[in-house]
């Protein structure tokens, strides 16, 4: 709520390009599956349905963190002026990552049913959450490789030296440079502590921490896209250059439609 009237000036009163779609999309799941969440847990469950709710929830906080890597790497990207050799490499461990994932993470595992006041609840075996915490420690891999990618370009575009933190938010290297590094750093912060409940905490805590952190990297990424469609309507599309008179780094938009491709010029 608190960046709903960005967000009104930002997505919805502007021409709904994909990065806008994809931004209603990582927020409006990320909302339904809370309002679920929250439902599940006041209404009264039997045992026979709990493993179901909770699969349910699975597959929701799973579709959250895939469309978060979409962004993410569709945001890359475009960074590296779209190069399709990057788009593909990343697809590729996209691909093995999220495979690897939904085989630990929806596979069969032993569990015992807890029917509480409060909600059902399953707990697995310290060797199933184990398997279950490889997701996330997939995820945290990914998000590391991105930032890795965004820094070592915006260095090459701006220069070590260069790049400035007080310069204007209009400047989509600095919008890009100042959210990545809040995003990986913060996202850091909040996954150590989930991944740690897989691997060490007690049977009890394990994965007790996942639905949080899956709603701070919804909100994360949610602030990152309205910082780049604030500045242009492309969002995650925007593609920085360097301007050939002064060797600074401007703005160029390449927008791909039907007719013919456009740029713009800030």
């Amino acid at each position: 709520m608190v960046t709903l009237a960005e967000e009104i000036s930002s997505i919805w009163c502007r021409p709904k390009a994909l990065s806008a779609v994809l931004f209603l999309l990582n927020r409006y799941i990320a909302l339904l599956g809370n309002v679920y969440g929250l439902i599940g847990n006041f209404l009264p469950t039997s045992v026979e349905v709990c493993p179901t709710y909770t699969l349910s929830r699975q597959v929701l906080v799973f579709l959250q963190a895939c469309i978060v890597c979409v962004i993410l790497t569709l945001r890359t990207y475009a960074l590296y002026g779209r190069s399709k050799r990057l788009l593909a490499f990343l697809v590729v461990i996209i691909l093995a990552f999220v495979g690897g994932a939904s085989t630990e993470t929806f596979g069969r595992y032993p569990t015992s049913v807890t029917d509480l006041p409060g909600g059902c609840y399953q707990t697995y075996t310290a060797e199933a959450t184990i398997r279950l915490g490889v997701a996330w420690v997939a995820l945290s891999v990914y998000e590391l490789l991105i930032f890795v990618l965004t820094v070592s370009k915006i260095f090459k575009i701006r220069g070590l030296l260069r790049l400035s933190l007080i310069r204007s938010r209009r400047n989509i290297v600095v919008v890009m440079f100042q959210d990545g590094a809040m995003y990986f750093g913060a996202m850091t912060l909040f996954n150590i502590p989930n991944i740690l409940t897989y691997y060490c905490g007690p049977d009890v805590a394990r994965g007790s921490l996942s639905t949080f952190t899956s709603c701070m990297s919804v909100i994360l990424i949610s602030r990152l896209m309205l910082n780049l469609h604030k500045s242009i309507d492309a969002g995650i599309f925007s593609s920085p250059t360097q301007d050939d008179v002064d060797d600074l780094s401007i703005l160029t938009t390449r927008l791909e439609v039907q007719s013919a491709n456009s740029s713009h010029y800030w």
